[in-house]
C-alpha cells in the first residue's frame, strides 16, 4: 500500500501564501461577487508555486464556502457576498466623567470564558490547535522533573531573572528601551492593569478611556470606584490626540488607559504619530499612560508596530501586556513595565498575590530562550489574517443589508455595526440559545452608544462550523 506523506513546512508556508493571496485580492475588490478567478496555471505562474499548491489553495477557500467551483468553467467568487463599510464612530460630544455600571451584562459576556458548548466567536482567545501545546508540555514536564524544589517555591515578588531577561528583549523587538529590572511579572495583564490603576488613582478619581473600550477595563473602573471619561476610538485610526487633548482640557483627569495597537473591540491601530504626540500631551500635564499591548505581536503587515511607551522619556506609560493572547492563555503570565513607579507597583503587588505561580515562569523562559516564540507568532499571524479575511467574507454574504463590519490590520477580533433597528443585547440571546457565543456592544461603553453593535473574535482555524455559525447569526440578525 502506497505511503501518503505529510507536506513539508515549506510547502504548508507556501499553501498558506497562495490562499491569502487569492483571497486578499478578493477582499480588496479586485474579484467581486460572481468573478471568475485566475486558473490554476496563472496561479502557480504568478506566484512561483506548483499546480498542486495552487489547486489545495482554491480546494480550501472552496471548502470554506468563499469560492465555488463550476464544470468545465473554473473557479468563481461566491455570490452573495459585498463590501462591508467600516463601523461608525461614537459622536463626538463632550460628556461629564461617569460611573461605570455595567457589572450584570458583563458578567453575561464574560460567562462565555471557558464555555466549550458554546461557538467560540465572543472570546477574544488563541484555540488550542493553534498553539505549540505539546512543546509547552514537554518543556512544563522537564521543568517540573528538574525543579528540584525550586517549581514549589515562592519566586521574588518581581518575577523570576530569567523570564524578567526574555521579557525585556522582546520588549526591545518593540523600540523600548527596557532592561530586565523595568519588568514586573503579573498573573495575566489585568492584574497589570489593576495594579498601574491601584497604583495611579483613588476612588472618585477619573481616567480617560477610549469608546468603545475593553469590557474588563469597565468593570476594573467600577471595582476601583473610578469615573469613566470616554474619547472616541475611530475603527481605522483609534484615538485621536486632538480628541484626547480636548477631554483632559476640559476634565482633571488622574491617568489615561489606551490600547493603540488593534484595539478592543473596534480593532483599531493608532499611527506612530497619533503615540508619539499622545505622549507628548500627557508628558506636559504630567499624567500617566496605562497602555495594554496585548495584541502588539499580532499585526498582518510585516514589522511589529511600535508602543507608545517606546516614545516615553519621563517614566509615565507604564505598559501592560501578557501572552494569553499569543501562547499559553490558561498560563495566566503577563507583565507590567511601572517605569517611574515601579516602588509603588512592587508593593501593590505584594499585597495581592505576592508572586507570580513558579512553574509557568519557568516553562516560558526556557521557551523563549530558545527563539521558538518569533516562529509561532509568525504562523498565528498567518492563522489570524486569513481566519478574519475568511469571516468578513462570510459576514457580507449572511448579514442583512446595512451591517457593517472593521478591517483590522492585526488582533483577532471584529466589530460589527448591525444595520439600523438592530439590537446587540437582542442578538446575544438569540445567539446564546442556538449555541453561539458573541459579546453585545454596549458592555464597551459606558453609555448605550454602541446598543446595535456585536464583537465577534476569532482565533482559531476556519471551519465549516464556524461558517455555518455565522450563517445562523445572519439569520438571528435579519429577524430583529
Amino acid at each position: 500500500m502506497r505511503e501518503t506523506s505529510l507536506p513539508s513546512e515549506s510547502e504548508v508556508l507556501r499553501f498558506h501564501a497562495a490562499e491569502q493571496h487569492i483571497l486578499s485580492r478578493i477582499g480588496a475588490g479586485e474579484f467581486p461577487p460572481g468573478a471568475r478567478l485566475p486558473s490554476l496555471r496563472a496561479v502557480s505562474r504568478s506566484l512561483a508555486v506548483s499546480l498542486a499548491t495552487a489547486s489545495r489553495a482554491y480546494l480550501e477557500l472552496e471548502r470554506k464556502g468563499l469560492i465555488e467551483a463550476r464544470p468545465r468553467s473554473g473557479y468563481f467568487v461566491r455570490r452573495g457576498g459585498r463590501g462591508l463599510p467600516e463601523p461608525r464612530p461614537a459622536p463626538a460630544r463632550p460628556a461629564p466623567p461617569i460611573a461605570v455600571n455595567r457589572s450584570g451584562l458583563i458578567a453575561a459576556a464574560l460567562s462565555a470564558v471557558g464555555d466549550a458548548s458554546l461557538l467560540p466567536l465572543g472570546v477574544v482567545c488563541p484555540s488550542p490547535e493553534v498553539l505549540p501545546g505539546p512543546l509547552l508540555a514537554r518543556i512544563m514536564a522537564g521543568v517540573l522533573r528538574r525543579g528540584e524544589g525550586r517549581d514549589l517555591s515562592y519566586t521574588p515578588v518581581p518575577g523570576l531573572p530569567g523570564l524578567r531577561r526574555q521579557v525585556a528583549f522582546l520588549r526591545q523587538v518593540a523600540g523600548e528601551a527596557v532592561s530586565p529590572e523595568d519588568v514586573l511579572i503579573t498573573a495575566g495583564a489585568m492584574e497589570a492593569l489593576y495594579i498601574a490603576l491601584r497604583v495611579l488613582t483613588r476612588p472618585g478619581d477619573a481616567v480617560a478611556i477610549p469608546t468603545p473600550t475593553y469590557y474588563c477595563f469597565l468593570q476594573l473602573l467600577e471595582t476601583l470606584g473610578v469615573r469613566a471619561v470616554e474619547v472616541r476610538s475611530h475603527p481605522g485610526r483609534g484615538v485621536d490626540p486632538a480628541d484626547l487633548a480636548d477631554a483632559l482640557d476640559r476634565h482633571e483627569v488622574a491617568a489615561c488607559v489606551l490600547c493603540p495597537n488593534f484595539n478592543n473591540p473596534d480593532g483599531s491601530l493608532m499611527s506612530e504619530e497619533a503615540k508619539a504626540e499622545v505622549v507628548r500631551l500627557l508628558a506636559e500635564r504630567d499624567i500617566p499612560l496605562v497602555e495594554d499591548d496585548v495584541y502588539g505581536d499580532l499585526p498582518f503587515g510585516p514589522s511589529r508596530p511600535s508602543t507608545c511607551k517606546a516614545h516615553d522619556r519621563k517614566g509615565l506609560v507604564l505598559s501592560c501586556s501578557s501572552f494569553s493572547k499569543t501562547l499559553a492563555p490558561g498560563w495566566r503570565v503577563g507583565w507590567i513595565l511601572p517605569g517611574r513607579y515601579m516602588t509603588e507597583a512592587m508593593r501593590m503587588k505584594s499585597s495581592t498575590n505576592v508572586s507570580t505561580a513558579a512553574p509557568v515562569q519557568m516553562a516560558l523562559a526556557e521557551f523563549l530562550s530558545g527563539g521558538r516564540f518569533e516562529r509561532h507568532l509568525k504562523t498565528l499571524r498567518q492563522v489570524n489574517q486569513r481566519t478574519l479575511a475568511s469571516l468578513r467574507h462570510c459576514l457580507s454574504a449572511e448579514f442583512p443589508e446595512g451591517a457593517r463590519a472593521s478591517d483590522p490590520q492585526g488582533g483577532s477580533h471584529l466589530w460589527v455595526e448591525l444595520p439600523p433597528g438592530g439590537d446587540g443585547v437582542d442578538l446575544f440571546l438569540k445567539a446564546r440559545a442556538a449555541g453561539i457565543g458573541i459579546v453585545p456592544g454596549n458592555v464597551f461603553s459606558t453609555r448605550d452608544e454602541f446598543r446595535n453593535f456585536v464583537r465577534l473574535s476569532c482565533g482559531g482555524l476556519w471551519t465549516e462550523k464556524l461558517r455555518d455559525g455565522v450563517r445562523t447569526l445572519g439569520r438571528l440578525a435579519a429577524e430583529g
